[in-house]
């Protein structure tokens, strides 16, 4: 079974990079250009950092620290975006708390799961 983790590293780094740059056209596009979800902006923000998070632990499952560090600036980067980009779109220190949540629910399930089950 071929886990995304054996990938090699230059295709893991591209799929990343492509997740990262979805995550980045959801959250500067006009607000009036993306889909009525009808949860609310922050559950999306949580999700999406969960996912962005997570798919991090899948492709480089021993960057323990690296990926949710990575997750947190990128959070502040997007909020200063959106805070500066006059789009329509507001940076607000609560998305990025709520990003934070996602973060740290991602990483607490990711650290678990290598504590209690290890290879």
């Amino acid at each position: 079974m071929l886990f995304p983790a054996r990938l090699p590293r230059p295709l893991r780094l591209v799929l990343y990079a492509l997740a990262v740059f979805v995550l980045l056209m959801m959250c500067v596009l006009p607000q009036d250009r993306l889909p009525e979800t009808g949860t609310g902006d922050k559950p999306e923000h949580a999700i999406a950092w969960f996912i962005l998070t997570i798919t991090g632990y899948v492709l480089a499952p021993r960057r323990v620290w690296a990926i949710p560090t990575f997750a947190l600036a990128f959070g502040i980067l997007i909020e200063f975006l959106q805070a500066t980009m006059g789009v329509g779109r507001h940076g607000e220190w609560r998305d990025f708390a709520v990003d934070a949540i996602g973060v740290a629910l991602a990483a607490l399930i990711y650290l678990s799961y290598r504590r209690w089950w290890p290879r």
